[in-house]
């Protein structure tokens, strides 16, 4: 995936979860780990890998907002995208 392409993925997934929030009432708390990062679609200055990363963050806040247990399919999308947050951090 090029860095613009990644970019426009960010950014949608960024306007589901802001919708999804505002629809749901969604513990807020769950994207804290995506706004620690402090990495925006905005911030074009920033890595390929550092949205790569954040966009695996914000999966998995958004999959474990939509999720029942670990065991729906939203749960194990949820788990799937912290692994693949975790091996993207570790190549930052």
């Amino acid at each position: 995936m090029h860095k613009d392409e990644l970019l426009q993925l960010h950014e949608q997934m960024v306007t589901i979860m802001e919708n999804y929030s505002e629809i749901s009432g969604v513990d807020a708390t769950l994207f804290d780990p995506y706004y620690q990062l402090d990495v925006t679609p905005a911030d074009v200055h920033k890595s390929k890998s550092e949205h790569k990363h954040a966009v695996f963050v914000l999966g998995n806040a958004l999959a474990n907002a939509m999720s029942e247990d670990e065991f729906s399919n939203a749960g194990r999308i949820g788990k799937r995208m912290q692994e693949l947050a975790e091996d993207a951090e570790s190549k930052l």
